[in-house]
């Protein structure tokens, strides 16, 4: 029997509620009283509830009414939303945006840049993994992942689409209580031997041989980057740090930039990186233009 429900019948009932009356509802939709009253009762006889009270002059929403009103505006709701995700779609914009990034990217750029894709792509779903060393690309190549953003150059992947987007400085800091800060510069390669080494592992098979950056024989391990940086500030020893992530710690006193007679800092080049024959649709290359001219503008330099 609720088979012969339709959307136009609780499109009616909404007018209805909304309206106050049967008249003012007919006039909203641009019908005739008498079609409006028949929507109603018909949808009354499919559902088998009274959904007004008629004893008055103008209708009043039973007790069942005010239930299953919320009920069909929900459902309304949800047809439009369907609507309009089937016209994003039909338009080239997937149906959703499933990102995968290396955590040294800056975090604020990426945050600005997908409110401003949510805003212009209202109904786009965002997936967002944030991972480190390989674990981005072990995203692309499952399949959870249509785009990444990483350096390529960790894994030396050559079967991948790769797009430049920004170089990411990396600066030798300790924490200012250390002995490492004390020394004198540039610390040389013997005074680092025997100091603990702070250094991400990677938990995907991914990643090429990283040992030119490690400098230290002692060494400890983690798998995130914000761990890292916590261990970093409490003194447990030093490492190489992307500049944005630390500098508010330099300028505050708390981190000391070391110099070091070999290694002091590189950087690390960023792509954009998606599957051969897979491009991200309009809303991943939306948000891959609008993470380019904020990289620009950052890296903009200022007027003296």
């Amino acid at each position: 029997m609720l088979d012969a429900l339709t959307l136009d019948q609780l499109r009616v009932l909404d007018a209805v509620a909304d309206a106050g009356s049967f008249s003012a509802a007919a006039r909203r939709l641009g019908r005739v009283q008498s079609a409006v009253s028949q929507a109603v009762q018909a949808l009354e006889g499919t559902l088998g509830v009274a959904l007004f009270d008629r004893s008055g002059r103008t209708p009043k929403l039973t007790d069942a009414g005010h239930v299953i009103l919320a009920d069909a505006r929900s459902a309304l709701a949800s047809v439009e939303a369907l609507r309009a995700r089937a016209l994003s779609i039909a338009s080239a914009v997937e149906p959703e945006l499933s990102l995968a990034v290396d955590s040294i990217f800056p975090n604020a750029l990426l945050r600005n840049a997908l409110r401003a894709v949510a805003a212009a792509f209202p109904q786009l779903s965002v997936r967002l993994f944030t991972e480190g060393l390989g674990g981005a690309e072990q995203r692309l190549r499952d399949g959870v992942a249509q785009l990444g953003i990483y350096s390529i150059a960790v894994t030396g992947a050559t079967d991948l689409a790769a797009e430049f987007m920004t170089a990411i400085p990396f600066v030798p800091v300790v924490a200012a209580g250390h002995p490492l800060a004390a020394a004198p510069s540039p610390v040389t390669r013997e005074r680092l031997r025997n100091e603990t080494q702070l250094v991400l592992t990677d938990r995907t098979p991914l990643s090429e041989n990283l040992w030119g950056a490690i400098l230290s024989t002692r060494i400890w391990r983690f798998a995130d980057l914000g761990t890292r940086l916590d261990y970093l500030r409490a003194g447990f020893g030093w490492c190489n740090m992307p500049i944005h992530l630390v500098a508010d710690d330099i300028a505050a006193g708390r981190l000391v930039r070391l110099r070091l007679e070999e290694l002091d800092g590189y950087e690390s080049p960023v792509y954009a990186v998606h599957l051969r024959g897979k491009p991200p649709g309009r809303a991943g290359r939306w948000l891959l233009e609008r993470l380019k001219g904020a990289l620009a503008d950052a890296n903009r330099p200022t007027a003296p």
